[in-house]
């Protein structure tokens, strides 16, 4: 048996440095924004670091604050509502250019904006269109990059629709997501579209990996799935005032960490000699966790379980400690940032009951299975994860997106997932480190703060 050592061991550190939780180890650059001049270019810079934001001091008083406050969620937005024809590709852009603020506002304020009736972005090109930021007008002779202050460059340029500042895929320092064009410097992803997968319902999330969210997101469809495929949302404001306070005490007070990674190629070491398996397990988590951490900007913590998915011993990695509930980064209101939803193996394994067995069937797949526990290491009960996802489960809005249907996402206060489907099913997405005039709208919000507390 101590012969597959090393190859099983070649195989893992091999496979960790591919995992979906990795964050970034180096700044991989690449182009995404059209160039207008050879003097102008843009390097679309790597997802933000999450925004933690500081601790709530009273937990509870802010659950109470939360029941009592009326919650406005996803309006809709329908080009015909507004006087505008489908067809009107000109005047739904214009549109979009001179209502640019008040729609990023209502993201902000309302979690997310749904887009009906838009052809303009029934095409990649017009969905770029519709969430850029402002392009260089006159040549320059200094370069541009995402960290330029455009504000201070205004008379240089022309204002094009919402302003959104693009940002890679947070998986792209570990794993190439497919572009819905193939391009490896497009700026439209795809959004778990493919049939191996169509059975898989993707649980309610906020988009972060490792240490690493987007601010927002445009998700769009290109080709409606035949049937099912509804693209999913919820508000979390919402799911945090619906928890019990005792869930909620338990969860904040000791936060969370999720298992992020499960490595199951050492059911080797139960045919070892018995005074073998000490030393050679300790020699094995030792030069996987220092592959693995050498990859990441946090510490992963590798544990031996037994069992998981497929019976076998594996080692599991575990993210840091991280509060389930945040302070949105503009408004300041609670909400709930827990994958519970999409992470637990016990939901998820409740769900097979429903959409059939999930089809782990390549190395990655194997690997990237999650699960979530208390931030102290303890198992959460069967009782709070039933009763999480039946909060999450009643706050969950199925949205049946048709081609160029636009759901504009906060991806703090607004958590998302995809129903399973049946036939073909083209969605992209695009994410975003900010946007233009967010600075205002943070200045704005702590001055309404500041005027509420002085009244």
């Amino acid at each position: 048996m101590v012969k597959y050592t090393l190859p099983t061991l070649s195989l893992a550190l091999t496979l960790s440095q591919t995992t979906a939780f990795t964050a970034p180890h180096k700044i991989h650059q690449r182009h995404a924004v059209r160039q207008t001049s050879s003097l102008y270019s843009t390097e679309t810079p790597l997802a933000p670091l999450t925004q933690w934001g500081s601790p709530i001091a009273d937990i509870l008083s802010a659950h109470n604050e939360m029941q009592s406050k009326p919650l406005e969620f996803a309006p809709t937005i329908s080009a015909l509502d507004v006087g505008l024809k489908s067809d009107d590709l000109e005047g739904q852009l214009e549109y979009v250019k001179k209502n640019k603020a008040e729609i990023k506002q209502r993201m902000v304020d309302c979690g997310a904006v749904i887009f009906r009736d838009f052809d303009l972005m029934k095409e990649q090109e017009g969905f770029v269109k519709f969430y850029e930021g402002t392009h260089i007008a006159l040549l320059l002779d200094v370069p541009i990059t995402s960290h330029t202050n455009l504000d201070n460059l205004s008379p240089l340029f022309n204002p094009k629709a919402l302003g959104m500042k693009t940002c890679l895929d947070p998986l792209h320092s570990v794993s190439a997501r497919p572009t819905v064009d193939g391009s490896k410097d497009s700026p439209v992803y795809e959004a778990v579209n493919k049939e191996s997968r169509k059975n898989f319902f993707i649980g309610m999330h906020n988009e972060f990996v490792g240490t690493r969210a987007p601010r927002a997101a445009a998700f769009v469809c290109f080709k409606a799935a035949e049937t099912g495929g509804e693209f999913l949302i919820a508000d979390g404001r919402a799911i945090f005032r619906d928890l019990k306070k005792d869930v909620v005490d338990k969860l904040y007070s000791r936060n969370i960490r999720y298992s992020v990674m499960e490595l199951p190629f050492f059911g080797w070491v139960d045919g070892l000699p018995e005074f073998m398996k000490p030393g050679v397990m300790d020699v094995v988590k030792g030069v996987v966790s220092a592959a693995i951490n050498s990859k990441v900007d946090f510490s992963v913590d590798l544990q031996w379980g037994e069992g998981g998915y497929d019976n076998v011993k594996m080692l599991q990695a575990r993210a840091p400690s991280q509060p389930p509930i945040l302070v949105h980064p503009v408004t300041g209101e609670p909400h709930w940032f827990c994958n519970v939803h999409s992470h637990s193996s016990k939901l998820r394994k409740d769900r097979e009951s429903i959409y059939g067995a999930e089809r782990f069937e390549d190395g990655a797949s194997q690997i990237n299975k999650s699960d979530m526990f208390f931030g102290d290491d303890g198992d959460i009960s069967d009782e709070d994860l039933q009763h999480m996802d039946e909060v999450t489960m009643k706050n969950v809005q199925f949205v049946k997106m048709t081609e160029g249907d636009v759901v504009l996402l906060d991806n703090y206060k607004c958590m998302h997932g995809r129903n399973v489907f049946d036939g073909t099913r083209k969605h992209g997405v695009a994410w975003f480190e900010g946007w233009e005039g967010e600075e205002e709208m943070k200045k704005k919000a702590e001055t309404k703060e500041r005027e509420l507390i002085s009244a």
